[in-house]
């Protein structure tokens, strides 16, 4: 029996860390679905990159990224493999001469549908696992982080541009004040023989009785 949410906590310091649980989490479902793909079938990322090329074919490589969610350089070496094992086939796109379109090959069609079935059966168990009344609140919530996990990237590189706005404001802001201090200092006096000169009383004559 599957241990309720508020039982599981009581176990310990780690029960409240969100990233150890969604770790926990993460080798539970890879186990089942390696369990119902069977030695034969792809991988759980694999399945997904052929799955994101049958909804709309022609994808560059970029546009995996954002369709899967996997990393730039662990996609590339997964699409390169898929290629070789003739799941996949890579051309010329006609979009973006720099770039290769991804299609699938007739084997990875077929290496495709075989798994739909058994994906589902996987989803289905781990689903299973949730309380019927909270499953439409999972899979908000799931949805929620992988948006978050999209948008992460963009994210990133809006907060470092804004860092490098900040500094630079910051560089002109100390500069401007540098300035201003030097403009109020007193000026000197051009020479000290001129303010003595300036200073010195001028003596009065004296008649010859």
């Amino acid at each position: 029996m599957v241990k309720s949410g508020k039982q599981a906590r009581r176990a310990g310091s780690l029960a409240d860390s969100p990233s150890h649980l969604m770790h926990r989490v993460l080798q539970l479902s890879l186990d089942i679905y390696a369990e119902e793909a069977g030695p034969d079938g792809p991988t759980q990322r694999q399945y997904a990159v052929m799955e994101a090329v049958s909804v709309k074919e022609g994808l560059t490589q970029t546009d995996l990224v954002r369709a899967t969610g996997i990393d730039r350089s662990t996609l590339a070496d997964l699409v390169a493999r898929m290629t070789t094992k003739g799941l996949l086939s890579r051309e010329r796109s006609v979009i973006d001469a720099r770039a290769k379109a991804v299609r699938l090959s007739p084997e990875g069609q077929a290496l495709l549908e075989a798994a739909r079935p058994r994906v589902a059966a996987a989803d289905k168990r781990i689903m299973a696992l949730v309380p019927k009344a909270k499953r439409e609140n999972f899979l908000d919530l799931l949805c929620d982080l992988a948006s978050a996990a999209d948008a992460a990237p963009d994210q990133a590189k809006a907060d470092a541009k804004a860092a490098r706005k900040a500094l630079k404001e910051a560089k002109k802001a100390e500069k401007s004040a540098r300035k201003a201090t030097v403009e109020k200092k007193p000026k000197k006096a051009k020479a000290t023989g001129e303010k003595a000169a300036s200073t010195k009383a001028p003596k009065a004559k004296v008649d010859a009785a």
